[in-house]
């Protein structure tokens, strides 16, 4: 259905131009920068500090629609100052001369008169050294200033948001979930200033409610962030992070970023700043994304809290009236600083996998006190005892050697300092039982020798490119006429990783060489997870990013299979390989690797705690 507007014409027929008036003017400024009850608070908390605040507190009724009222402890206005506040593009922020130079949170000077416009709107503010005042503001009218009581700071009361608009009443949502809209927007904010204490109370019916109180941060900017994030995401965030700080180019990245085996399965536990300023900038989540990249699946997603800081003038922010975006004049510094330095940390981390894994593992297990006796086959598959040895050579192949008498209980006493501890059994051929000096890891051997290998195969290509083992009889693979057209168009890069292939006639390939380092491998399993690889990744990812993810399927086919039974040499060796590698406290999909319990949860286990 076509929908016309009536336009305005003169006595020609023609369009006629009018100036709007200022009412009308702040009414549609007031549609880009407050879209909800949420907005509102942002722009008068970003207000607040600018001011100074160190403290700030929100009163909210009904989700924000008949009451916002914000007070601070800021530097406060003075009579003079509150009839220019509710002027458009009046601010004390900038003077107007270099709009490439901005170092506050407000600059525009639209936040309160287009409230002013919409809602019912009063400012009660007082400046050291003068008297305290008030001023008033109605669909846009200006009351006179009057004298009022307040000791410092500001007070703004906004009631009865939009009446003056009532369209836009009908766009919100319900009270519920405007409260929750606000209450986030107060954590973002908080988190890019945890020196600052913040209190949201939600006010409906009378009865005051603290839905949000943290109190200001002291220490240097890392401890202070670290105690925030404590209060606002929990402990669990705070002790499976790792706190970033690198420079690079004259822009810098400090906060926090989760393990990978921390991860979500949402983006909401991901918080971004520029220069302390809250933004949802697509280049930088897609930033944190790449930096996961082969850590994590694609159905899971980091958590991190970073503040990007760049000098004013090589940032934009005068891109949206809600300066929730912003425009880097060398995008491409900003994301490789990301990228490098999340990876870098991450690496950095080792074999370290999050610690709420072994909470899990305590709430998956329980007590057990009567079950029916397994037969003793099914107990001799289950636990498959290996006996350690202390000199390990690796992995080799062939059975397992069953244990002696003498070999039984050999001497584990260095191996017990090491993190991982010293492989005791192996479980249902897939699972390694390792003794620690505070307790055992039970390790996923597949999990684990995946990551090992995939490492393995980045080190070696970076250093002198993926060594390939010729096949004495190529291996012939018959696919589709897509997956043939689509590998083919791929064997340049799928030759830098060790895999040489050429056509075969019609729509087969021959395999002629193979990564010397996955041993023998079945060549149509192989092709078959690289396509599957190349149509999850799509033609637009970047060559590097397609390579990794090859990588990443190959060490699949490379890595010790479940059901395979170890010997104590070997299970020990895969244990300290895993100690000296990056990472391995996951495997390629971003699942722990092992799982860690001290001696405490095991006695809590069995009720001696």
């Amino acid at each position: 259905m076509t929908v016309h507007t009536p336009k305005i014409t003169g006595a020609s027929g023609r369009p006629v131009i009018r100036l709007l008036d200022e009412a009308a003017v702040n009414r549609i400024a007031a549609g880009e920068v407050v879209e909800r009850p949420a907005s509102a608070v942002k722009e008068l908390v970003e207000n607040a500090l600018d001011a100074g605040a160190s403290r700030i507190e929100v009163d909210i009724a009904d989700g924000g629609k008949t009451l916002i009222r914000v007070t601070d402890d800021g530097c406060g206005m003075t009579a003079e100052d509150l009839p220019l506040a509710l002027s458009r593009h009046a601010t004390s922020k900038i003077d107007g001369s270099d709009l490439l130079d901005i170092r506050s949170f407000g600059f525009r000077g639209e936040a309160l008169p287009s409230l002013g416009s919409v809602s019912r709107l009063t400012i009660t503010s007082r400046a050291m050294g003068h008297p305290a005042a008030q001023i008033a503001c109605e669909a846009g009218r200006l009351t006179p200033v009057r004298p009022a009581a307040l000791t410092r700071g500001t007070i703004i009361d906004l009631r009865d948001l939009f009446f003056a608009t009532p369209a836009r009443l009908k766009f919100l949502r319900t009270d519920r979930a405007e409260l929750q809209a606000v209450a986030e927007t107060l954590r973002r904010l908080a988190m890019a200033e945890p020196r600052v204490g913040f209190t949201l109370r939600d006010v409906t019916g009378g009865a005051a409610r603290v839905l949000l109180r943290v109190d200001a941060r002291s220490g240097d900017r890392a401890d202070a962030l670290q105690g925030r994030l404590s209060d606002l995401l929990g402990r669990d965030f705070t002790e499976n992070a790792l706190c970033i700080d690198c420079e690079r180019e004259g822009l810098r990245l400090q906060g926090f970023a989760a393990l990978p085996t921390y991860s979500r399965g949402s983006s909401a536990q991901q918080y971004l700043c520029v220069n302390g300023r809250p933004v949802l900038d697509r280049m930088l989540f897609g930033a944190l994304r790449a930096a996961y990249f082969d850590v994590l699946s694609r159905d899971r997603h980091p958590a991190a809290v970073l503040n990007l800081i760049a000098d004013p003038q090589r940032v934009d922010v005068n891109v949206h009236p809600a300066k929730s975006e912003v425009r880097f004049r060398e995008p491409e510094a900003a994301r490789s600083l990301i990228i490098t330095a999340l990876k870098t940390a991450l690496a950095g981390a080792g074999h370290r996998a999050s610690s709420t894994i072994g909470a899990a593992t305590l709430q998956a297990m329980r007590p057990v006190y009567q079950m029916d006796r397994p037969s003793q086959h099914s107990l001799s598959r289950a636990f498959a005892f290996q006996s350690p040895d202390p000199h390990p050579f690796g992995f080799a192949e062939g059975p397992a050697t069953a244990p002696t008498e003498e070999r039984a209980a050999p001497s584990d006493e260095g191996f017990l300092q090491h993190p991982l501890g010293a492989a005791k059994a192996q479980l249902h051929e897939n699972y390694i039982l390792a003794q620690t000096a505070t307790g055992i890891v039970i390790v996923d051997q597949h999990a684990a020798h995946e990551r090992l290998v995939y490492e393995r195969l980045k080190r070696q290509m970076a250093d002198t490119g993926i060594r390939a083992q010729a096949l004495l009889i190529p291996e012939i693979v018959e696919l589709s006429p897509t997956d043939c057209a689509r590998l083919l168009d791929h064997a340049e890069a799928l030759a830098t990783v060790g895999l040489a292939i050429e056509p075969f006639g019609g729509t087969a390939i021959a395999i002629r060489e193979t990564p010397a380092i996955l041993g023998p491998v079945n060549g149509t399993a192989l092709c078959r997870d690289i396509l599957d690889e190349l149509a999850d990744a799509g033609d637009s990812a970047l060559v590097q990013a397609r390579i990794d993810a090859i990588l990443s399927r190959m060490s699949c086919h490379g890595s010790v299979r479940s059901g395979r039974q170890l010997r104590g040499e070997e299970m020990n060796a895969l244990l300290r390989e895993m100690e000296a590698t990056p990472l391995s406290g996951q495997c390629n999909h971003g699942r722990p690797t092992y799982v860690e319990l001290s001696l405490s949860d095991i006695e809590r286990l069995f009720g001696r705690r």
